[in-house]
């Protein structure tokens, strides 16, 4: 498991079933996997291909799951290893909510997750989601 901010975690498919004791809430983003949810802790499954583009609409929802839950919880996202599309959900998370640039999450995400290799053209996806989001509002 690795800690991308303070209370923003990305981890693989062991850990998004016996998640840690000081983590609350658990989002899986990987298709392949079907576990039980984790006793104890806020849950929920949004399926992304392994190597695959993400789709703007799933990754909008994953998004607004984790800015649900986010404020009051240590939230894991987890994938099969932890390296891209959990990586790839917080990155697009930490666009969207938090308005951070595209070049400072990478860095950030790189640094604190240096195996990280994000879905391809995650960047195009996160700016589709971002008009997306910006649409909804209007």
């Amino acid at each position: 498991m690795y800690q991308i901010t303070d209370t923003l975690f990305v981890g693989n498919i062991y850990e998004a079933e016996k998640p840690p004791a000081h983590i609350s809430a658990v989002l899986l983003v990987a298709e392949e996997f079907t576990p039980d949810p984790p006793a104890g802790v806020l849950y929920e499954r949004i399926p992304f291909k392994e190597f695959g583009e993400a789709m703007p609409a799933s990754l909008n929802q994953a998004i607004e799951w984790i800015a649900r839950h986010h404020p009051n919880n240590r939230v894991l996202v987890c994938c099969r290893a932890g390296m891209g599309r959990s990586v790839s959900v917080v990155m697009a998370y930490l666009c969207c909510v938090h308005s951070m640039p595209y070049p400072d999450v990478l860095q950030l995400v790189m640094t604190r997750r240096p195996a990280a290799c994000p879905l391809p053209n995650i960047q195009v996806t996160i700016k589709q989601v971002q008009q997306l989001r910006q649409a909804s509002q209007t």
